[in-house]
């Protein structure tokens, strides 16, 4: 019966783990840093050939984490659990540069601020991402929520309002980005949106906007009479 590779299969000084207490995070590679995310392989190949085929099928570490979960459960020994340990650990990088704006006082009520608010966070995404800000009854922030690409298959009310739910939101704002620069919406994007504020009128949850923002400008919704 074969059985799967980990990094004990390594001789011991050779192993990221005792490298990096040894000599500490810097001195280890990015594909030692993804061995130990991974930390297992399958069977018939190491996690070492793993974390390299993640680097080599990507062609980078930026384009590795903005990767998504189907592309990265299609690279053979990544499945759902290491795809979302993956997806996690870019996430908590992206966190650490742009800070949520939890509990701020700022009131968005406009979406000029609402532009500026959320411009920082996907400033530098190539890729759509959609985002869910909740707020209480002054119109203020209260979380600030990645919920990944708008896609009528990934943004899911069910979703959107359950992470709405868990922060006792009165209303909402869904933005997300166009990398292309064009803000204009599509006609899944209206679909989704339609869908959306659907839900929350049953739920009891306002959606006050859906904010198409790009690096130069925005589309809301709302003054289009979209909502």
């Amino acid at each position: 019966m074969t059985t799967s590779f980990t990094l004990h299969d390594l001789p011991k000084e050779e192993r990221p783990r005792e490298r990096l207490v040894k000599f500490g995070e810097d001195a280890l590679s990015v594909q030692e840093l993804l061995q130990l995310i991974l930390g297992r392989g399958i069977a018939g190949e190491s996690v070492t050939v793993t974390a390299q085929k993640l680097l080599t099928t990507f062609g980078s570490l930026s384009k590795l984490g903005e990767a998504s979960l189907d592309e990265l459960s299609q690279i053979k020994g990544i499945g759902l659990a290491k795809a979302t340990q993956i997806k996690a650990v870019f996430q908590i990088h992206q966190r650490l540069l742009n800070p949520p704006k939890e509990f701020s006082n700022k009131e968005l009520a406009n979406p000029k601020n609402v532009y500026a608010y959320v411009r920082g966070q996907v400033k530098d995404y190539r890729k759509e991402h959609f985002i869910l800000i909740c707020l209480n009854t002054r119109c203020h922030p209260i979380a600030t929520i990645s919920i990944g690409t708008l896609t009528s298959n990934l943004v899911h009310p069910r979703e959107v309002f359950s992470e709405a739910i868990r922060n006792y939101a009165v209303s909402v704002i869904f933005v997300h980005n166009h990398p292309s620069g064009n803000t204009e919406p599509s006609d899944e994007d209206i679909t989704i949106t339609k869908r959306l504020v659907e839900a929350g009128k049953l739920l009891g949850i306002a959606v006050n906007d859906h904010i198409i923002i790009s690096q130069t400008g925005y589309f809301s919704f709302k003054e289009k009479g979209l909502i």
